[in-house]
């Protein structure tokens, strides 16, 4: 009896077993199916490793890639088409790992848990960008020989409108990239680089100001256009030239390093830190499958970094799309969308093969103190980069300039947003060794935005 008993019970264990193993591998194969079937290893849907099937288009409905049998795609019969959208839609080596064509593999081949790869409209799915290609094209252009990344998206639908990173090359005819290449031709500098931000994280300091600094409304500084810390002249912060004396909004609008350091100061590291964490510079965004570099800070002890790291230098790296929705959450009034890549998929015979839903973001700034940083904006735009460089458009921004050392330009940076119901675009430019963050990315992000207003 006893015996039946332990075969019983091992007969109720072996079976407990089976069915966590059945449940593990059902959980897995729903969420991760996708993954497996594309493969480069399934012969089915790859040729030599290269995907064979699914297009790529705008979301005008603009051919920007169609993938063969031959596994050697079509692209846009462009240039300029094809080299502004290349980290958006991907090489034919799959060396751009966040290019459509690789990261939405699974989307392209149209699978699903039920019917796998099998399609009675034809194999392959149609996926629409939310990208514009005209868009990308000006911003490419408007960019020149500079590296540098320019985004651009619908803060209140997510909708990523343009998405352009340099260099890039074109895909029909790539270039041999050399093992020693430091260029990061293959790196999506909107979505995956991590570079010093200079002034326009002011605007994260400016958040904790206002909410956190007591006698805002009484401060003022004079500046000399240099702060010095200690008796070392390596120990100082600098302005290009003296301010004079300037209140809080001033000091924003022309960018004044050494009130932002007597501000940083008064707030304290522990206030710096708590209100970067809180603006999702360091997190990670999930764009349909695709994960943003996080950013990367340090929180000194010293006066100096601590003054260094408000202002936006030190050890300050930031990814431009969390800048980008950060600005989006300052015109949202607290939050913004999640950026996302997929207008639309469809089947061959055109019937919808899927549906994307907008999501937010969390909290990334109180909804009053979003209202006061977007008139600062503003008054930025007003008083030091001028209304008539950004004709018909009601633009709120902040530049940047960022010092990267080793004798080279700095970094030229222009974010933030518009305020126009119809068009609730929320934007990033960075041109690297560009110089001036008003002259040079500022012309860029007009000349993307008008494209894109007056389409």
């Amino acid at each position: 009896m006893k015996k039946l008993e332990r075969r019983a019970l091992m007969c109720l264990l072996l079976a407990g077993m089976l069915a966590a193993g059945l449940g593990l591998y059902i959980g897995k194969w729903l969420v991760y199916g996708s993954e497996w079937v594309s493969y480069p290893a399934n012969k089915h849907v790859f040729t030599d490793g290269k995907i064979n099937t699914g297009s790529i288009y705008d979301r005008n409905g603009q051919l920007l890639l169609e993938n063969t049998e031959s596994g050697e795609p079509e692209y846009s019969d462009s240039y300029s088409v094809r080299t502004a959208t290349l980290h958006a839609v991907g090489d034919i080596d799959g060396n751009i790992l966040t290019g459509a064509n690789r990261a939405f593999a699974g989307k392209l081949v149209g699978y699903n848990p039920v019917t796998g790869t099998y399609s009675a409209g034809g194999e392959g799915r149609q996926i629409y960008l939310t990208i514009d290609a005209d868009a990308c094209v000006t911003a490419n252009e408007a960019l020149g020989d500079h590296k540098g990344a320019v985004m651009v998206y619908n803060y209140k639908t997510g909708d990523v409108l343009c998405m352009t990173s340099s260099p890039n090359y074109d895909p029909t005819d790539p270039p041999r990239i050399k093992e020693d290449d430091t260029s990061g031709v293959y790196l999506n500098r909107c979505t995956t680089a991590r570079i010093v931000p200079g002034s326009i994280f002011k605007l994260v300091t400016s958040a904790a100001v206002i909410e956190k600094k007591k006698d805002l409304e009484s401060w003022t500084y004079n500046c000399t256009g240099k702060e010095q810390f200690e008796s070392s002249e390596v120990d100082r912060i600098t302005c290009p030239y003296p301010h004079g004396e300037v209140d809080f909004e001033e000091a924003l609008a022309v960018s004044c390093n050494c009130g932002f350091a007597d501000l940083t100061l008064s707030l304290g590291i522990d206030n710096i830190k708590e209100y970067t964490k809180k603006t999702g510079l360091m997190d990670s965004y999930n764009i349909n499958g695709i994960h943003t570099t996080p950013g990367s800070f340090d929180f000194p002890s010293e006066d100096v970094n601590i003054a260094w790291t408000g202002i936006g230098q030190y050890h300050d790296l930031v990814n431009p799309c969390s800048m980008m929705i950060y600005a989006g959450a300052i015109a949202g009034g607290g939050k913004a969308a999640v950026p996302n890549l997929i207008d639309s998929i469809e089947t061959n015979s055109g019937l919808p093969a899927g549906i994307n839903w907008s999501r937010k973001t969390d909290t990334l700034i109180e909804s009053e103190t979003a209202s006061v940083l977007s008139d600062m904006m503003r008054n930025n735009v007003i008083k030091t980069y001028g209304e008539y460089n950004f004709p018909d458009l009601d633009i709120c921004a902040k530049s940047g300039t960022a010092e990267v050392g080793g004798g080279n330009a700095p970094n030229a940076w222009f974010t933030g947003f518009l305020r126009d119901e119809k068009n609730p675009y929320a934007f990033i430019v960075l041109v690297e060794n560009g110089g001036s963050g008003a002259n040079a990315a500022g012309s860029v992000a007009n000349k993307v935005l008008q494209e894109l207003v007056n389409e």
